[in-house]
């Protein structure tokens, strides 16, 4: 079992920057795949950035260039630069147990979810 916790939204106008971290408690092994995925109101959650133990990345291309994932021991980071409106969403941290996928169907642990909001 694993247990996600996310930390770090807010409000900030377009432009700004802000840092999500999700501490995992319960232990990662070399299979598994971190992600961050967002839901915006009336919207499905999508996928947006994913790192492998490996440290292997892979972005969304609406946030490839501003977004940086990153993971130490059990916390994995999500580095956001030059917000726009629209990347205003509630923000999860995700694990699939099995490895890479852009698939919610294929996560196994979810975290609670921490909004982000940018204003125009």
């Amino acid at each position: 079992q694993i247990q996600l916790v996310e930390s770090g939204g807010g409000l900030v106008p377009a432009g700004s920057s802000l840092r999500l971290s999700c501490e995992a408690s319960g232990r990662l092994y070399s299979s598994h795949f971190l992600a961050w995925f967002r839901q915006a109101p009336g919207k499905e959650r999508e996928f947006v950035a994913g790192v492998r133990r490996s440290g292997n990345t892979y972005y969304d291309d609406s946030v490839k260039g501003r977004f940086t994932i990153s993971l130490v021991s059990n916390t994995v980071s999500l580095q956001m630069n030059n917000l726009k409106p629209e990347d205003t969403a509630i923000y999860y941290c995700a694990v699939d147990r099995q490895g890479y996928s852009r698939q919610t169907k294929d996560y196994d642990f979810w975290g609670q979810g921490t909004q982000v909001t940018v204003s125009s």
